[in-house]
């Protein structure tokens, strides 16, 4: 019976300090002030996306791939591309020269 006098004696006290709180006064313009400090960091963290990928950094990408395709392209040009692919295709028996086929 005592637990349930200091359970209820306890509650009680929890309720009388809810009677105890008072409004507290704040600035008018604190509201605004705060909102303005969010939305300038929110703005700060999205703008920070990209900021590694400078103009430099661009064109220094741009020209190595240009080198590359250029390469690749002179790579194909050559004639020993197509005489290895010939040899390929005889070693292979691939060569045109084969029997039609029912599913050709």
């Amino acid at each position: 019976m005592e637990t349930s006098k200091n359970i209820k004696k306890k509650i009680e006290t929890t309720f009388d300090v809810l009677d105890t709180i008072n409004d507290v006064n704040v600035s008018p313009f604190f509201k605004d002030k705060t909102l303005q400090r969010l939305y300038a960091e929110k703005e700060e963290v999205t703008t920070a996306g990209f900021g590694w990928f400078t103009p430099k950094l661009q064109l220094a990408t741009l020209i190595c791939i240009l080198i590359i395709n250029v390469f690749g392209i002179y790579q194909m040009t050559k004639t020993e591309y197509d005489s290895n692919i010939t040899e390929f295709a005889k070693l292979y028996e691939l060569s045109g020269n084969q029997q039609p086929s029912l599913f050709n």
